[in-house]
């Protein structure tokens, strides 16, 4: 077995102010063809705008139709006709922009994640995130010479939860990890002209977390299912404790226990990949990650009966919701160990991420003090 994480390289450039805005591009279809520019983008994207900031971006000058910018809402369109949506540049909201390499080779890299850093492009993060480190990093490193693929994530990480992030340098080695997080394990046929078959195997992925209240057993097993639910500002709907959703599987281990400060650090071994596993299982069984603004006792959020806001900002989008969203940061979440097998060598890989001082134990505090 390989272990890794010991030796870091860091890397990450500063953020602008402002990012670049974003150009978001269709084309008409036959059935949407004789709609009026304003029902067509009011219809498809209701959830980006109401009606009234999606009038406002056309009097803006901010869509074109085949090039040319519109104005006027009641235009309509053909069939074909292309059609795009420039999104006004924003200041994004603050967020770290240093990685950690923990490990790294011709096919796969291991990141430390900060907390506060989203991995890719969503909502009002469009620039300050893992991906666009990596591909500045790409960029950087391989200078005049012709650019390598930009490694990409082959799972999320929160943007609350520190830790390993792993990514994929090829084809090949994105198809292996991403079975391997999306099952647990995987049996894939990958790459026939290369005759590569890919056999059962574990992925094990353990976590830090330090959650409210004292947890009386050692080991506790939580197999609640996880589903989804309408949430206001969040368009997908929110994952939540759900008995008509999917399979998931938490295996908890109580690390300490704080008496006076009423909390338990435990790690936690997640068998499956659901989103906010483990914020909705340890919520469910009454001991919510101190800190989290979103899952209260029950596996539920804690603001359920509110309506959306209707009022928009300067570009004609939806306000950010005053209620909390899932990528609301101030629980101690970290992603601490990780064993899998390299999609190409088939060697045995650990990955171990350094602790935040918060969630290490009495013991692992005074080790750390003595070196």
């Amino acid at each position: 077995m390989l272990v890794c994480g010991k030796k870091m390289i860091r890397i990450g450039e500063p953020w602008p102010e402002f990012n670049d805005g974003i150009c978001y591009r269709d084309t008409v279809g036959h059935s949407d063809a004789g709609e009026s520019i304003i029902e067509y983008y009011s219809r498809k994207y209701k959830n980006s705008a109401p009606l009234h900031g999606w009038l406002q971006r056309i009097h803006n000058k901010q869509i074109t139709v085949d090039g040319c910018v519109v104005t006027e809402p009641d235009t309509v369109l053909r069939s074909g006709a292309e059609l795009a949506y420039h999104r006004l540049p924003w200041k994004e909201p603050d967020a770290p922009y240093v990685l950690e390499f923990l490990y790294e080779d011709d096919d796969v890299i291991a990141l430390n994640k900060p907390s506060g850093l989203q991995v890719l492009p969503g909502g009002l993060f469009q620039q300050r995130t893992v991906l666009t480190q990596l591909q500045r990093h790409v960029a950087t490193t391989s200078g005049c010479k012709e650019p390598h693929p930009v490694p990409v994530p082959v799972h999320r990480l929160g943007r609350g939860t520190s830790g390993i992030l792993l990514c994929a340098k090829t084809k090949l080695a994105k198809s292996c990890l991403a079975a391997f997080f999306a099952d647990g394990t995987a049996v894939l046929e990958i790459c026939r002209k290369n005759d590569f078959r890919m056999k059962t195997r574990n992925i094990t992925k353990q976590y830090r977390a330090l959650v409210s209240g004292v947890i009386a057993e050692d080991e506790v097993t939580i197999d609640q299912p996880i589903g989804l639910v309408k949430y206001p500002g969040v368009a997908k709907g929110l994952y939540v404790a759900s008995g008509s959703g999917k399979s998931a599987l938490s295996k908890v281990n109580v690390l300490e226990r704080d008496l006076l400060g009423n909390s338990t650090l435990v790690q936690v071994e997640i068998q499956s990949g659901r989103p906010h596993q483990i914020r909705i299982h340890l919520s469910f069984i009454g001991h919510p990650l101190i800190g989290d603004p979103l899952y209260c006792t029950g596996g539920q959020p804690k603001c359920v009966n509110h309506e959306i806001d209707e009022c928009f900002a300067q570009d004609g989008g939806y306000q950010r919701p005053e209620k909390p969203v899932p990528g609301d940061c101030g629980y101690h979440l970290h992603a601490h160990r990780v064993v899998f097998p390299h999609p190409v060598t088939h060697e045995v890989i650990e990955v171990i991420a350094p602790l935040p001082s918060i969630l290490r134990t009495q013991t692992e505090s005074k080790a750390e003090d003595g070196m």
